[in-house]
């Protein structure tokens, strides 16, 4: 893979996390919201040539072309996002097809562009991954259209995500709060336990579930990006806003105090004999859907009482017989420091060819039309701040999208997804391997930072 220079973009990492929080903490813990917006979209002038469907959303006629696009979804994810691309064919009379990808997405696309074959479009799950395609002049601008779209429908600091060096590449389609920690009801009342507020709190459930018969925490070890997620909550309410910025650009060290902090936090867990489900060796061979499901199966004697991810978590519940609101709720990441954290994610849709049917694929991306048909099958949270709230299935979810709506630009991006990907996205390597090491031998916070400066420091000057 051709490593390339880190670019700057727009300062949207420079803001407070508080707006957020609250929003997250008035919305998931009342699991009460008003459904609200609505969807006025109107692009204006319409394409002769367009089909008309009756959506205010014009997208051009595409009979006869066909449209391939990469992503590593798989499971319930692809089952849904193939309902979104089979609307899309409904609509423009294309052929779409899927092609399943493998992390690192950039070196799947390295392969694919080499062969001379690259999908139309590639779903990346990381800023650092649109930086690079750009960098390897694989990604085409975003077009006219689609922009409209943007325009209209997402916050600036969206889209400056999707931006590098002022223009606009990115369709963040999929977006990720990724300070949840999910519980089943059952196992916090048979412990006479409500949800905590701050990381001492947190401790101290888990203690009591723990004593209550039922390991507290199912952690997905198998899959490092939760791993990096556990650790940057805990670094951004420990350590704070600027600290995060700073360590996400890499101008300060991975062997500076505040990482050793929150190590230590993150180790208070790990290390606690019998809080993590299967212990370490357990853990790390549990991929993410297999720690929601474990959670929220066995009555009232299943393998963990919490599992820690974002609002993707409800998509693995749907695959139980536990109903979101009542078996299983919600809370927002304990506070470490003086506020619970806000750290969101994403996947951003990239044009990989010069191509009508790319840019109209893109432009249905952004669109409310698009984003209703997931919101809808739940395991989805929209940036699209034109989804009428009703689209979503539950108050759970619906509190979850409001809150990252209502944040508008004060939102911290997964600090590993702005990364180079040789440090915070490739399996085996870099932070990912660090951080799995790490929760095999919670103790050595020392060693995991030289380790993680280390990758890093090679990462940054690749």
């Amino acid at each position: 893979m051709r490593s390339t220079l880190r670019t700057r973009r727009a300062p949207l990492h420079r803001r407070t996390t508080a707006k957020i929080a609250s929003a997250v903490v008035a919305s998931a813990l009342a699991l009460t919201v008003t459904a609200c917006g609505g969807d006025d979209s109107d692009d204006g002038e319409k394409d002769p040539g367009a089909k008309d469907t009756g959506s205010a959303l014009r997208l051009p006629k595409l009979d006869g072309e066909n449209v391939s696009v990469a992503a590593v979804w798989g499971g319930a994810e692809r089952k849904v996002f193939l309902k979104v691309l089979d609307e899309f064919e409904k609509r423009t009379g294309a052929k779409v097809s899927f092609v399943p990808a493998q992390d690192p997405i950039i070196s799947f696309l390295e392969s694919k562009v080499a062969g001379g074959a690259p999908p139309d479009v590639a779903m990346l799950p990381q800023v650092g991954a649109i930086e690079q395609a750009v960098a390897n002049k694989w990604a085409k601008p975003v077009g006219p259209e689609a922009q409209k779209q943007l325009d209209k429908n997402y916050a600036k600091g969206w889209q400056d995500l999707g931006a590098v060096d002022g223009k606009q590449y990115g369709v963040y389609f999929k977006a990720a709060n990724k300070s949840l920690i999910w519980y089943n009801t059952l196992v916090f009342e048979n412990a006479g336990v409500k949800a905590p507020k701050t990381w001492d709190e947190f401790m101290e459930v888990s203690q009591t579930v723990y004593d209550s018969g039922v390991p507290p925490v199912s952690v997905a070890g198998a899959e490092a990006w939760t791993l990096t997620d556990w650790f940057e909550n805990i670094y951004l309410s420990q350590a704070g806003p600027e600290k995060y910025d700073q360590l996400a650009q890499h101008e300060i060290k991975w062997t500076d105090p505040s990482v050793k902090d929150a190590l230590t936090t993150l180790g208070e867990l790990f290390g606690k004999k019998g809080f993590v489900a299967g212990g370490a060796d357990g853990a790390l061979q549990t991929e993410f859907p297999a720690s929601v499901k474990q959670t929220f199966r066995g009555g009232d004697q299943p393998k963990a009482g919490m599992v820690f991810e974002g609002d993707m978590v409800s998509l693995a519940i749907s695959e139980t017989k536990a109903k979101v609101g009542t078996d299983a709720k919600v809370f927002p990441f304990p506070a470490v420091g003086d506020e619970s954290p806000a750290v969101v994610g994403g996947d951003a849709a990239v044009a990989l060819k010069d191509s009508k049917g790319a840019q109209a694929l893109l432009t249905f991306l952004g669109s409310p039309d698009a984003a209703k048909i997931w919101a809808e099958a739940g395991g989805f949270i929209s940036p699209n701040k034109n989804l009428d709230m009703s689209a979503y299935p539950n108050d759970v979810q619906r509190g979850i999208a409001e809150a990252l709506i209502e944040a508008g630009d004060d939102i911290r991006f997964d600090m590993s997804d702005q990364a180079p990907q040789s440090f915070g996205g490739t399996p085996g390597k870099g932070e990912w391997k660090a951080l799995q090491d790490f929760l095999k031998n919670p103790k050595d916070v020392a060693g995991t930072q030289k380790v993680l400066e280390t990758a890093a420091a090679k990462a940054y000057k690749d």
